[in-house]
């Protein structure tokens, strides 16, 4: 192997790299038995869900890692190791991160071994049962191809001096390399982080001598790693937080420069480094740095002032205007404060000699500890848009100076073009990314949506672009991005495109996409990995490391993917079709519709407020959690509670400005199912039309029948009378221009608020319009009485599935929908050509009626199926492949 290319690989579902220029890796503490009492209970209650929901939270609160230990005297480790880390590999938003499997048993290790998901850590072995055990460990940890932290331990004890750090790190490591041949950058060392000032005279050097160990072993132990759990350190001051979470800073900062690479550490339980308190700070270091013979006693002294909320009074907040000019300007960008901007850049330009250099210098300064802190999990996506903000107006206000001096332009980290692909309307996850990446630095391209191939590829050679980035929400735009990458490859194209939105994923990448390009193409699962992903690709030194480990993961998933055993999970359509769903239709009646025909509906929006739905805008912003309990959430709460205010201000603005219109049509039609998977419908004045569904061809279980949404109709041949509904509605009129409108104010964080908000009211429209069909309209329900939190949960009798999602997967039914109710013509909503609705924030779908009808997935589904349902439609079997592609079984 190159000397280049020793780095850390990590994976779960999404690869981690450890290079010199990533950032510290962030290892979540909370699902340790050890560490949380939480955790403890829910495992010994066997409570495993809502243990996952912990896991869940470390993942989305920044941990790069997760550490899952499992050593409780009354807990079965084996079990219970085996089942968690089993249950999490079915969790994707959890799974894509890898685990370290920490225990001192090494039973409970292996067992965790055999069914860890990807390249996980094994904390710990080490010395202390001698070299044979140690070797055997290691070897074991080779074959099952995980990396592993050795502790400083040997046969007479813990190591804790330097000197014994050092020796047992160095003997660890020469036997690993020389006599395992255990690949050194899998190796990572912890140094053993014991708690300071406890008063003892032998502890005043646990904090220095980790720091010196920690340096030693990066500069004499090549591709090792260190580690280290990071709390051990403040043990001393259990119950008062605010000195923890100092102490734990500073620990951090000086571990880090002194080479550490990763940590256990609880995000909670960090303060960021420049906002401790100075004088906590200076106290706190004494001791850390054992700069003072009394500076364990001045600790404890200070510390008691720092017990209860310690709350920072008015003066103080403004205490940050004293700092120098740089500092004012970081401060600004890092808690998104445009107040003093404009003020501080023209202090800024008259230091310098050329105006450009505040924006290469100052600014720049302040938003890489923007990076830093969003990197390493310690500020959230909504702060990051805020910062983007006060940036953006900072370089507004010196463009004008720039320009009359003719400086030129800043250079950039790099150069990135952005589109939502042709067809589709969706951008609010791109121009996230976007923002993003300005932060860090790159210079940004936005064709915006709907752009097709040929705009695309004539822009990124025009502009003479660095990276591609291609957004799409909707399944026909994976088409695309195939396409795209075809054509680009014809025309020997060589730059690196990044795939992302809600419909990609990294097996679609690797699979369809990157065989149809030379140059590199990488799946970008969130905002919060573009920044690295562009900066592996761009970079000299990991460049070629990062393109090579990336192609050699895609290659071995695509392999996987086309190898893996087909069809014998599969039944035929014919066969599908005999398990259909069954009802006692004799002893059913269905229940006649109170108006049947169609009619347009418009509401105000006031009535809409109460249907929204908020968990799904947090996540748009990348914090996760349901709400309301994310307000309160112990890692995303305060930044959610920010972002919720700001949105109930935008909200109300909204309403009693009347920014937004809320226009919808609906038709209820009589129906019946024909020919098992369609649903004829007649209108009330005569017309005929059929609704096409697809059905479930996955083998089942005994019992379990293979679904269509038609199963949920009456038979035609029943000789009984059934009906049918369908719906479009949209709050999309008014959001692109209020989008705009902030964009020209340099305010993304408006504009992509606006944008969230008018998605919410489309998608409480849709579920205010049904409820008024099961209560009034239809009137199936008449006495239904369910809160709002009720129909968030969709314990509402009856569905409304829309095409295009896991029911109806099918696009293609949109224009019925479209014909039938003359959508376009009533209402204004428009189908693109890849049946995306414009304006985006519109929703549309089916109503069915029955009591028992529920929401289910396709799934995959074999060839057949689409060759029959191809002739159902009456299109070729080509064109039915494309459009149900994702669902074909290869």
């Amino acid at each position: 192997m190159a000397e280049a290319t020793k780095y850390l690989k990590l994976s779960g579902l999404e690869p981690l790299i450890v290079t010199p220029e990533s950032n510290f890796i962030n290892v979540g503490e909370r699902t340790n038995v050890t560490g949380s009492r939480k955790f403890l209970r829910l495992i010994k209650e066997e409570k495993y869900e809502e243990a996952l929901d912990i896991a869940r939270a470390q993942v989305e609160g920044g941990a790069q890692i997760i550490d899952v230990n499992m050593d409780e005297g009354m807990l079965d480790g084996v079990y219970a190791m085996t089942k968690f880390l089993n249950l999490i590999a079915a969790e994707p938003d959890i799974a894509r991160v890898p685990v370290m499997i920490d225990s001192s048993k090494w039973e409970i290790i292996e067992a965790g071994l055999k069914v860890i998901q990807g390249k996980g850590v094994v904390n710990s072995i080490s010395l202390k049962e001698g070299k044979e055990a140690f070797i055997h460990h290691a070897k074991l940890i080779k074959r099952y191809g995980a990396a592993v932290i050795v502790m400083a331990f040997d046969e007479e004890g813990q190591a804790d001096t330097y000197q014994r750090r050092i020796d047992i790190c160095k003997r660890s490591y020469d036997i690993l390399v020389k006599e395992v041949h255990f690949p050194p950058e899998d190796i990572i060392f912890d140094p053993n982080i014991f708690p300071v000032a406890t008063g003892m005279e032998e502890h005043k050097l646990n904090a220095l001598d980790f720091f010196k160990a920690t340096q030693w072993i990066r500069e004499n132990l090549p591709f090792a790693g260190v580690s280290g759990g990071v709390s051990n350190v403040s043990f001393s001051f259990r119950g008062n937080d605010k000195v923890r979470e100092a102490m734990h800073s500073a620990f951090l900062y000086h571990a880090i420069k002194h080479g550490m690479t990763m940590g256990i550490v609880n995000p909670e339980m960090l303060e960021i480094y420049d906002e401790i308190d100075p004088v906590l700070l200076e106290h706190v270091e004494d001791v850390l740095l054992n700069r003072r013979e009394d500076a364990t006693e001045r600790l404890l002294d200070l510390a008691e002032s720092f017990k209860g909320d310690f709350k920072t009074n008015d003066k103080a907040v403004q205490e940050w205007r004293n700092g120098s000019v740089q500092e004012r300007l970081t401060h600004s960008l890092v808690k998104g404060i445009d107040e003093f901007i404009e003020i501080d850049v023209e202090e800024a330009r008259q230091l310098v000699a050329k105006p450009i250099e505040v924006i290469e210098n100052h600014l720049m300064n302040g938003m890489n500890v923007v990076g830093d802190l969003f990197g390493s999990g310690k500020m959230f996506l909504p702060q990051v848009v805020k910062s983007a903000r006060v940036m953006k107006k900072a370089v507004a206000y010196l463009l004008p100076y720039i320009e009359a001096s003719k400086d030129g332009k800043s250079s950039s980290a790099g150069k990135v073009l952005m589109a939502t692909v042709k067809g589709d309307v969706h951008d609010i996850g791109k121009n996230i990314v976007s923002v993003v990446l300005a932060c860090n630095n790159f210079e940004i391209i936005d064709l915006g949506v709907m752009v097709p191939p040929e705009k695309i590829i004539d822009a990124a050679v025009k502009e003479n672009v660095d990276i591609i980035g291609l957004s799409g929400l909707i399944t026909p735009s994976l088409d695309e991005m195939v396409y795209l990458a075809k054509e680009m490859d014809k025309l020997n194209i060589q730059i690196p495109i990044m795939i992302g939105g809600a419909t990609t994923s990294r097996a679609h990448t690797a699979v369809k996409i990157a065989p149809e390009y030379q140059s590199t193409v990488v799946h970008v699962n969130d905002a919060s990995r573009a920044v690295t992903v562009a900066s592996n690709l761009l970079q000299a030194e990991t460049k070629d490391s990062y393109v090579q480990a990336v192609r050699s993961e895609y290659d071995q998933l695509r392999e996987g993917y086309l190898s893996r055993s087909r069809d014998k999970n599969y039944l035929s359509i014919e066969d599908a079709r005999k398990n259909k769903l069954q009802f006692d239709w004799d002893n059913f009646t269905p229940v006649k519709p109170n108006f049947i025909g169609t009619k347009t509906v418009e509401v105000a929006l006031s009535d809409l407020v109460d249907f929204i739905d908020w968990t799904p805008f947090f996540q748009s912003w990348e914090l996760f959690g349901k709400y309301p309990a994310i307000l309160k959430d112990d890692v995303v709460g305060e930044q959610a509670s920010a972002l919720f205010a700001d949105a109930q201000t935008m909200l109300h603005q909204i309403v009693t400005e009347k920014w937004f219109t809320a226009k919808g049509i609906l038709g209820i039609f009589q129906a019946n199912t024909i020919n098992d998977d369609d649903i004829a419908l007649t209108t009330d004045n005569g017309q005929q039309t059929t609704f096409l569904t697809l059905r479930q061809q996955s083998q089942k279980t005994a019992g379990a029948p293979n679904i269509a949404l038609a199963d949920f109709i009456v038979p035609k041949d029943s000789g009984k009378q059934d009906y049918i509904g369908c719906f479009c509605v949209t709050t999309g009129f008014g959001v692109d221009e209020k989008a705009s409108e902030f964009e020209q104010q340099l305010d993304d964080y408006n504009s992509i608020l606006v944008k969230a908000l008018g998605d919410r009211l489309a998608e409480a429209f849709a579920e205010y319009l049904h409820l008024k069909v099961r209560r009034e309209i239809w009137g199936y329900a008449s006495d239904e009485n369910l809160s709002n939190q009720d129909l968030i949960n969709e314990e509402y009798k009856g569905i409304r599935p829309a095409p295009g999602y896991p029911a109806c997967p099918d696009h293609l039914e949109k224009p019925t929908i479209w014909k039938l109710l003359q959508v376009e013509e009533a209402i204004g909503v428009k189908l693109t050509e890849s049946m995306a609705m414009w304006p985006a924030a519109s929703v549309s779908g089916y109503y069915f009626a029955h009591p028992q009808s529920k929401y289910f997935g396709l799934g995959k589904i074999k060839e057949d199926q689409v060759v029959d349902y191809a002739k159902r439609r009456g299109i070729a079997t080509e064109v039915a492949t494309k459009w149900l592609s994702p669902n074909i079984a290869d």
